[in-house]
């Protein structure tokens, strides 16, 4: 019973791989490094016509894509792992707004950053334009999120959730983690604690380590 996941490192596949680990769940990873090519994106489209990382495919063989809906249905399907508040928990309305916040207001100025040509054509100048205000976007869309939130140890409250690890994940994304220290204080030291649980330690260093273009 082992869950697929195509996904790459450093990619929106390492929170899903994340919660897979804390739920003890067997999987196998595809690599898909859908951002180098062609090649790379072909290897996905059998599972996901958009060719796009993450995908989760099921024991069942029923394909998940997105990387929100990805881990609240895994939050659901394991609820032993507590992962993620239940619909009678008073966590839930606000798990799920910032569940889609992420995706909706941050995750997709990467669409644009990947290939800044998809909307500023050929002119140098205008690529540059697009990742300098999609850097300041995310920055500001992380800011309005802690200003809206009172973390605890994690970000609903004492217990882990898969959103803990989203933003862990996310947030070393461009503008990297200094920026993202300087915007959401609070909520970079819920990051630094997901970073460091020991659950995960091995995943963070061969999935997405602190290093090169990656920062910190």
């Amino acid at each position: 019973m082992t869950y697929t996941v195509y996904g790459a490192a450093g990619s929106g596949s390492v929170p899903v791989e994340a919660a897979l680990t804390l739920i003890g769940a067997p999987f196998e990873v595809i690599e898909a490094v859908t951002w180098e090519g062609e090649a790379e994106r072909d290897k996905v489209a059998p599972v996901n016509p958009m060719r796009q990382v993450p995908v989760l495919v099921t024991p069942d063989g029923e394909v998940i894509t997105e990387s929100a809906a990805i881990l609240i249905w895994l939050a659901e399907r394991h609820p032993e792992a507590a992962l993620g508040p239940e619909p009678c928990d008073p966590r839930r309305a606000q798990f799920l707004r910032w569940m889609t916040f992420i995706p909706a207001s941050i995750y997709s100025m990467y669409w644009v950053r990947d290939d800044p040509g998809r909307l500023g054509g050929d002119d140098p100048a205008a690529q540059a334009t697009i990742k300098a205000r999609t850097a300041e976007r995310i920055a500001a869309c992380w800011e309005q999120m802690e200003a809206q939130m009172e973390p605890d140890r994690f970000l609903l409250g004492p217990e882990l959730t898969v959103l803990d690890l989203y933003v862990a994940v996310a947030s070393r994304w461009t503008p990297h983690r200094s920026r993202f220290h300087q915007v959401a204080p609070r909520m970079g030291q819920v990051a630094r604690r997901v970073d460091a649980l020991p659950e995960l330690l091995d995943l963070w260093t061969r999935r997405f380590p602190f290093e090169g273009a990656w920062g910190g």
